[in-house]
């Protein structure tokens, strides 16, 4: 019998490598897996690259694994903001590296990843130091159709971590609204996925044509508790 849900987090984590690299998807703080950056810092995993949208906000979520410094390289979109001051002193010490991937690009390489496509030309970056590697040399461009394009290469994760709305024991996920942002896409481009989710489905409720990511993609789900605020502070709702 196929089934997907584990107990906890600790044990869904458990067995995430030195050295890998981890997909973690949100926008902002819109659909970040919290509960699973919360467990991959007890967890204790090092030399991470880690591919998000950004570089974490405040002191919490990303942010506070990059504190932790375990974290060896970030590749996303927008790495600095008003509260990215953890990435910001890293970087500026030189305690992290940094791939800075336009938006566009950063999800056409996963779901690249995901699709099994070796690499693809995009037009995104031509002429800018974006079209360089990390080790500054320059990236393979072609005139198509009269205008420059420049070659990207998927990114691949070791593990994906991502915060689904509901799930059943074949981890079919759905998600709501903007918290899906790279959920889907990162999901296929890890060996690993790990999702978390607030409601587990039984096997057929989901309408197929409302799932968003096969369970094929998903290796583990977590189901968690909503956390409503309210005037008297923070409450965990079941």
């Amino acid at each position: 019998m196929i089934n997907k849900i584990v107990p906890s987090v600790a044990e869904a984590l458990a067995d995430v490598k030195d050295g890998s690299t981890v997909l973690i998807g949100g926008f902002g703080t819109a659909g970040i897996p919290a509960e699973l950056i919360d467990g991959l810092i007890e967890q204790g995993a090092r030399e991470l690259t880690v591919v998000n949208n950004n570089a974490g906000n405040g002191e919490t979520g990303l942010a506070a694994l990059l504190k932790t410094g375990r974290v060896r390289k970030i590749i996303c979109s927008f790495p600095r903001q008003t509260d990215s001051w953890v990435f910001d002193g890293l970087y500026r010490s030189g305690k992290i590296e940094l791939e800075l991937v336009p938006q566009g690009n950063l999800a056409e390489r996963l779901r690249a990843a995901g699709a099994g496509i070796g690499a693809f030309f995009t037009p995104t970056g031509y002429g800018t130091e974006l079209a360089r590697n990390a080790d500054g040399s320059p990236k393979e461009t072609r005139l198509i159709n009269g205008r420059h394009y420049v070659l990207e290469m998927p990114i691949h994760g070791d593990v994906a971590l991502v915060k689904a709305e509901v799930g059943d024991r074949w981890g079919n996920l759905t998600y709501r609204k903007s918290a899906r942002n790279f959920g889907p896409v990162m999901a296929t481009a890890a060996r690993c996925t790990v999702a978390t989710v607030h409601r587990i489905a039984e096997l057929g409720e989901l309408d197929p044509e409302s799932i968003v990511t096969p369970g094929i993609h998903v290796s583990r789900i977590v189901r968690i508790d909503h956390v409503a605020t309210q005037a008297g502070g923070i409450k965990k709702a079941a």
